[in-house]
């Protein structure tokens, strides 16, 4: 079998079980966040190396974009107060990129937008620290494990491919 039917194939097997996992039962997984995860994990390369990239990243961004939203919340103001603020957020979140391990922007983008876009059509209060940190938590789980489902996606696929 060639690897574009075998990642087919394990992709949406797989996919069945992610939507399961977010819709079926009571973690609060966020289906769309479990996706762009896996997502970037192929953005990343793939295998282990892409998995660390993604979720390291992910981590960056969920952790700027929560504290952005926190400040925003706490400082109130107007639309420029706030556009200046994450402005701001989005200078500091590039240049994490001076570390080797924050290098990849994509991946800290997609946890960044992923936390803020959560946070805010879910009317999470942003002043509320513990609101702010549970929400950005899930995000950040679903991240993460978006990142392994497609590492087992690699894996399965690769072996139905030699298999074949």
């Amino acid at each position: 079998m060639n690897l574009i039917n075998a990642l087919a194939i394990s992709i949406g097997a797989l996919a069945a079980v992610a939507t399961y996992l977010c819709l079926g039962t009571s973690f609060g997984l966020q289906v769309w966040a479990l996706f762009i995860g896996w997502g970037s994990f192929y953005h990343t390369g793939g295998e282990t190396a892409g998995l660390t990239k993604s979720a390291i990243n992910h981590v960056w961004g969920v952790v700027v974009a929560a504290i952005t939203l926190f400040i925003v919340g706490t400082v109130g103001g107007s639309v420029l107060v706030t556009s200046i603020i994450v402005g701001v957020s989005v200078v500091v979140l590039v240049l994490g990129a001076h570390l080797p391990a924050l290098a990849t922007i994509p991946a800290a983008v997609y946890g960044y937008a992923s936390t803020a876009a959560f946070v805010l059509l879910t009317g999470v209060a942003l002043g509320d620290l513990g609101a702010l940190v549970k929400a950005a938590g899930i995000v950040l789980i679903s991240l993460v494990i978006g990142n392994i489902f497609g590492l087992v996606s690699q894996k399965i696929a690769g072996g139905m491919a030699k298999s074949a």
